[in-house]
């Protein structure tokens, strides 16, 4: 523990499952009072390890997608800490993986709403706490898969992620806020307690989603996936005060893999 998040107050959202919660658990260990949003009841037993584990933290359920569930978690993290310092946008993730030609029009919309809406709405809720205290930092987790195979929605949203961590981080340099992100590649991680799409194995040919983890690999030049720790660390520099220097860019943790 090296304390680097001592007297920190975390949002770390989408944070029951995956790089989320690895998030949360490596900056309680390090400090942070942490606030777990996921609809997913997971929530809670992450929440409970973490303080099981004596560092501290909260879980709240809330609808990212909607302006009105990022609002209201913002507010519930103000409420507990009295403040937000630090806010990692974490939640997104392909549903369907397939050829753009055979995306139907909710499937688009789905995917975007997914993976970009949670990020635009929780940046602009958090910055009712943040600019009035004038420091914050805000992580949005990105994906190198802004230039990938069978998932062109997915990389939109994503490539919009970008593009509002670069813009925003422009706007609020001057009042304190740093504005970051972090572009995962393939990473291993554990069997999802809430599949992103249950109907997967029905809905597409299993060779649809073989191209998105072949071309993955073949796109890192340590031709492997990372792992949950190795993308929690990149996430974690970035929150901490040894970024302090840097602001509107987006890091590629993907083994070389530029995206």
């Amino acid at each position: 523990m090296s304390g680097r998040f001592a007297g920190k107050a975390m949002v770390v959202t989408g944070a029951a499952q995956g790089i989320g919660q690895r998030v949360a658990e490596r900056a309680a260990a390090e400090g942070a009072e942490v606030l777990i949003v996921d609809r997913s009841d997971q929530r809670e037993v992450v929440a409970a390890g973490i303080n099981a584990a004596g560092g501290v933290a909260h879980a709240v359920s809330a609808d990212l997608e909607t302006w009105e569930g990022c609002a209201a978690a913002m507010a519930r993290a103000a409420e507990l800490f009295g403040r937000i310092d630090i806010l990692v946008n974490n939640v997104g993730g392909t549903i369907w993986a397939k050829p753009f030609e055979h995306y139907q029009p909710h499937e688009i919309e789905a995917e975007i709403r997914r993976s970009l809406f949670p990020t635009i709405y929780c940046c602009r809720a958090a910055l009712d706490y943040m600019l009035p205290a004038g420091k914050g930092v805000i992580v949005n987790v990105s994906s190198i898969a802004t230039r990938s195979l069978n998932r062109v929605p997915y990389a939109a949203a994503k490539g919009g992620v970008n593009a509002i961590t670069a813009s925003l981080a422009w706007e609020v340099a001057e009042r304190g806020i740093r504005v970051v992100a972090s572009a995962p590649g393939g990473t291993e991680a554990p069997p999802r307690v809430v599949p992103r799409n249950a109907n997967a194995a029905t809905e597409q040919p299993e060779d649809w989603y073989k191209t998105i983890v072949d071309q993955t690999t073949q796109s890192s030049l340590m031709k492997r996936y990372g792992t949950l720790d190795e993308q929690a660390g990149a996430i974690l520099f970035l929150a901490s005060d040894d970024a302090s220097y840097i602001t509107g860019v987006t890091l590629p943790v993907g083994g070389g893999d530029l995206g």
